[in-house]
């Protein structure tokens, strides 16, 4: 096949055609075949020229050029392609480094094999384009939902037909125990897009949170505009889940218009959803109260939060703790996922039980140390006394508060707790100076003797030692293993120590051994306060959108 007039507009012609059926840009048609004709163009002047084709894009005429670079002397590698400089004058007397010296070479004859090279190229590009196309065209659909096809199944995963392209539902991610057959239309949320060697990878899911909160949207009109937002969903796949609502308009209840009338909107979601049991609760900013309503249908009695450790502790009635729990601990399970807490559920006597063993400590602990009979001791517990450094340091005004207690009184159990924290702190400091920990960490300020001596069984001994300690090994922590939330126990945590105050200690030890300043500091503060408010921000314009 020769290029000549004759054909040379058919080989726009035939890109165009190419390009239309495949959906693809023209350009990247023609830059292929411009590829393949100089591939060709090489087999028949020699691989070594670097031999170019290029099309016009208006007469579709072919001219064929070869390319000479003009390089260094000590960097010339291939004589066919490349030149010096001297080398290059007779062609161009102000030749330089970098400089390209093209000539036009006659166009080929194409046989047979090299037309079926040339073919191989261009089908490749095209294949390369459309995979292109396909993968972008996805990529900015994921996080959507989309109608399909079912091709087959394979291994229990399902293969379908998503139009201009295939998705796959894997086995895991198909709601209990579904099954397809072929032709059988299908609705699936697409989880990811990701592109690889033999073409994008389309994944699609029906278990996902996402795919529960994007029926909603489809089937709430209010949703769609923004004026309901869904703040939170947890699923058990077809058995139950719980989706949390909040509504920006007063006069608009979040959970009836997500009912509908006589529950025709839910009921649509359910249907999709293989019959999957929605509570649909109202979300509150306050952790306790959507707490509260997450465990619904149960009754909760009482809410104890912790924060630091984003645990919180739930009390119900005797007769409802099996409701709360559910059935296999799925009630409690999805509100937790809600929440984002780990929860703990007690009962009225389980809680009551402990009070009562809280109180006994704490009273036979003021009757040991202070020398009370046990009604008096009992006394001081009920009036919220629970430790001795609250005895000792507190204003007088609150122990006169206690019934039978003067100034007299007061003003003696105050010395009894000071003396007793004294003759503590001594023996803690001798004991802590026997594990050999150093003056320069017992002058350290902020740390107590009892301190001292938990971090000298640690085995920090020095203000070096200190220095080098994370805030979490101080204070205590919890991170995630395998989707679990682990306690990491930290060396000063049962003195109540937080995260901020550890941090602070560690930085003002390095700050006295001379490992930071005063500036870094100061820098890093002003760079942590700016990443936290760039945060906020996102957060803000994620909820506007």
């Amino acid at each position: 096949m020769a290029i000549t007039s004759a054909n040379q507009l058919e080989l726009l012609q035939t890109a165009e055609a190419v390009a239309r059926e495949k959906m693809i840009d023209p350009e990247l048609v023609v830059e292929a075949m411009e590829e393949s004709l100089a591939r060709a163009a090489k087999s028949r002047y020699g691989s070594e020229l670097d031999i170019r084709v290029s099309i016009d894009r208006k007469t579709g005429k072919a001219t064929f050029t070869r390319v000479r670079t003009v390089v260094a002397d000590d960097e010339i590698e291939n004589e066919k392609a490349e030149l010096t400089v001297e080398q290059a004058k007779p062609y161009k007397e102000d030749a330089e480094i970098g400089d390209m010296l093209i000539d036009e070479v006659p166009p080929v004859e194409m046989g047979r094999i090299a037309a079926q090279s040339a073919k191989q190229v261009i089908l490749q590009k095209v294949r390369e384009a459309e995979r292109d196309r396909q993968f972008e065209e996805f990529q900015d659909r994921a996080g959507t939902i989309i109608n399909g096809v079912v091709k087959r199944e394979e291994y229990g995963n399902v293969i379908v037909d998503i139009g201009r392209g295939e998705g796959v539902l894997r086995r895991n991610e198909k709601i209990g125990r579904e099954s397809y057959r072929p032709n059988d239309r299908i609705r699936c949320y697409i989880k990811d897009v990701r592109r690889e060697t033999r073409g994008p990878q389309i994944f699609l899911s029906r278990t996902a949170p996402e795919f529960m909160a994007e029926l909603f949207k489809m089937e709430v009109p209010e949703i769609y505009d923004n004026i309901i937002e869904i703040k939170a969903v947890a699923r058990d796949p077809g058995s139950r889940a719980k989706i949390a609502v909040i509504s920006y308009d007063n006069s608009i209840d979040p959970v009836g218009a997500c009912v509908g009338m006589r529950g025709s909107r839910v009921q649509a979601v359910v249907n999709e959803l293989q019959g999957e049991k929605i509570d649909i609760i109202p979300w509150n900013e306050d952790a306790p109260t959507f707490l509260v309503n997450a465990l619904q249908p149960a009754e909760v009695t009482k809410v104890v939060l912790d924060e630091d450790a984003e645990r919180i502790e739930v009390v119900v009635p005797d007769e409802q703790l099996s409701l709360a729990i559910g059935r296999r601990g799925q009630n409690v399970r999805l509100a937790s996922q809600l929440t984002g807490l780990d929860i703990d559920i007690l009962t009225e006597e389980e809680e009551s039980a402990r009070r009562q063993a809280e109180f006994t400590e704490r009273t036979k602990v003021f009757m040991d140390t202070l020398d009370l009979d046990e009604f008096f001791a009992q006394l001081l517990v009920s009036e919220g006394f629970t430790s001795l450094e609250e005895v000792a340091y507190v204003e007088q005004d609150e122990l006169l508060v206690i019934d039978g207690v003067d100034e007299a009184t007061a003003g003696e159990l105050q010395a009894r707790a000071r003396d007793y924290l004294d003759e503590q702190n001594k023996k803690a400091l001798e004991a802590a100076k026997e594990m050999g920990v150093e003056q320069s960490l017992i002058d350290f300020e902020g740390l107590t003797p009892q301190m001292l001596v938990a971090l000298g069984e640690d085995g920090v001994k020095t203000l070096d030692d200190f220095a080098t300690c994370a805030d979490w090994e101080l204070a205590g922590g919890w991170t995630t293993v395998d989707g679990e939330r682990v306690k990491d126990d930290g060396v000063l945590e049962s003195f109540d120590v937080s995260l901020e105050e550890a941090q602070n200690m560690v930085m003002t030890a390095r700050l006295q051994l001379g490992w930071v300043t005063i500036e870094e500091l100061e820098e890093r503060a002003a760079a942590e306060a700016e990443a936290a408010r760039a945060e906020a921000e996102g957060e803000t314009e994620e909820a506007g959108a």
